[in-house]
């Protein structure tokens, strides 16, 4: 059961997007770990861990290699191993009232990913359970609680699974089950998406595309910095013959120009020629370098037509991946993996919000996974996003890892009642509304350039107020249950029968 949750998690995550496994997934594993002891429940959500998280994370071995994929996948899955301990030791309450195991179950997984999102080195968010409902009907419960009460629906369910095939439940009790099931998966259908503002611009994006896949993508920057012009400029000449709108905005993605241009004039020439083609500022994906060696920040740089580029309108990554984009522990790294580690640099971390004001519209920029985590979005909403934009580069991994990120596109885009864009240097690129539907997606390794009008601003939703709220109250009541677990715990220790052996038998 534990090798089948795991499985099912998995299909239920892009780019399979099964996302009616991951209930069952949740119910497998709970299924699996309960009345263990608590060592065999953490064997058992480790085993649960690993079938998720290695084929998930797969696409990590195509910039690090196998090892560091092996220690990222082993780590996520010990979460799991841990949730599968927390389970076990509720088994005596779940045991007295089985109607708590939907809620508990909820709880557990829902305290589970604000830990490991969190911890160790800023944690590492990918493979969440609200990550997997981008076109579930639960999506939308992301405009009350964000992703955390998403996790939590869907756990849920899964408890409501697990409780209602534990035993044969009486009809009223099976009764109460499948209501509350199928409310839990159909009902947030009927909410409504937060509705977006009146106001209209036209942005574009492009996809410019890379020589070849890969880590090298670095060492043809150049060719990359060209085909993002390219694209640009003929979008420009598709607008002058009335084949397409004029964008008020054009977005690059990440690294499309990892030529610094504050730095190289050639690299300004070219994204000039761009701005001066089209006749509006475009957002470029840009690595600035520091004045110390091997000092980088990976960056939003706004290049107005006329002025150039403005520094006060760029956003700096606030969170930069550790191990990837800079070292926490280098001499240890370069242990684990050897000469790699030097092609690390060290990024320098930004410390404000991605709100970028553009003239025409003022965007909510983040930088690849930073989509992952909650309050960095939520951070540009609260300060002024009327859009959001997730500006990445896949170069180095594959297509299922840009439909990962999609996917949590989607998520954002409906948790905020902000329409949203990702675009990447070879795809996917798309446009999200407020309902989490998907515009103008892209293919993967190809070249392509998409105008869209996108909505401005709009209410802004439950979930953009309260914040963390949720999840620091979910995960509250999950310590107090397991807390609230030991007197149930050390009764039926108590409880248990004991033999004693006879005067021959010593």
């Amino acid at each position: 059961m534990a090798v089948a949750a795991g499985a099912a998690l998995l299909l239920a995550l892009p780019p399979y997007g099964l996302w009616w496994l991951a209930p069952v997934g949740v119910a497998l594993l709970a299924a699996a770990v309960h009345r263990r002891r608590l060592r065999s429940g953490f064997g058992l959500g480790l085993i649960a861990g690993l079938v998720l998280f290695y084929p998930l994370l797969w696409w990590t071995t195509f910039a690090a290699g196998w090892l560091p994929w092996v220690l990222l996948s082993t780590a996520q899955a010990a979460y799991l191993g841990l949730l599968g301990l927390a389970a076990a030791w509720l088994s005596p309450v779940i045991d007295r009232w089985r109607a708590l195991w939907p809620v508990l179950t909820g709880l557990l997984w829902t305290a589970q990913e604000a830990v490991r999102d969190r911890a160790p080195f800023g944690g590492f968010p990918w493979g969440r359970l609200a990550f997997s409902q981008g076109d579930a009907p639960v999506l939308r419960l992301a405009v009350a609680g964000g992703a955390p009460l998403v996790t939590l629906a869907v756990a849920a369910t899964g408890g409501i699974l697990v409780a209602l095939l534990w035993r044969r439940s009486s009809p009223a009790a099976a009764a109460g089950y499948l209501a509350a099931g199928a409310l839990l998966v159909a009902g947030p259908a009927l909410i409504p998406a937060a509705a977006p503002g009146d106001t209209v611009r036209t942005v574009a994006y492009v996809q410019g595309n890379v020589p070849r896949l890969g880590l090298d993508f670095n060492a043809q920057r150049r060719a990359v910095l060209d085909n993002h012009v390219r694209g640009t400029i003929e979008l420009a000449d598709a607008v002058a013959e009335g084949r397409r709108p004029r964008p008020d905005l054009v977005v690059w993605p990440e690294n499309s120009s990892d030529i610094d241009p504050l730095r190289n004039s050639d690299a300004a020439q070219q994204i000039a020629a761009a701005a001066a083609a089209i006749g509006a500022p475009i957002l470029v994906g840009t690595v600035l370098r520091g004045d110390r060696p091997n000092e980088i920040e990976n960056a939003a740089l706004l290049w107005q037509p006329v002025i150039g580029p403005d520094r006060t309108q760029t956003y700096i990554k606030r969170h930069p991946v550790p191990f990837a984009e800079y070292m926490p522990l280098r001499p240890v790294a370069r242990f684990v993996a050897g000469d790699k580690v030097d092609l690390v640099k060290d990024m320098v971390a930004g410390h404000t919000p991605g709100v970028v004001r553009t003239g025409p519209v003022t965007v909510g920029d983040v930088i690849c996974f930073e989509v992952a985590y909650d309050g960095i979005v939520r951070d540009t909403v609260t300060g002024g996003a009327q859009v959001l934009a997730v500006q990445t580069n896949n170069a180095t991994f594959d297509e299922a890892e840009a439909r990962q990120q999609l996917a949590m596109v989607q998520l954002r885009a409906v948790e905020h009642g902000r329409e949203a864009l990702m675009v990447s240097t070879v795809g996917v690129s798309a446009f999200v509304d407020t309902a989490g539907r998907v515009h103008a997606s892209t293919d993967f390794n190809e070249p392509a350039v998409e105008v869209r009008e996108m909505h401005l601003g709009g209410t802004r939703t439950l979930a953009t107020r309260l914040g963390h709220w949720p999840e620091v109250a979910a995960t509250a009541l999950a310590v107090a249950a397991l807390i609230a677990a030991l007197p149930l715990r050390r009764r039926a220790r108590g409880s248990a029968p004991r033999t004693e052996k006879t005067t021959e038998e010593r």
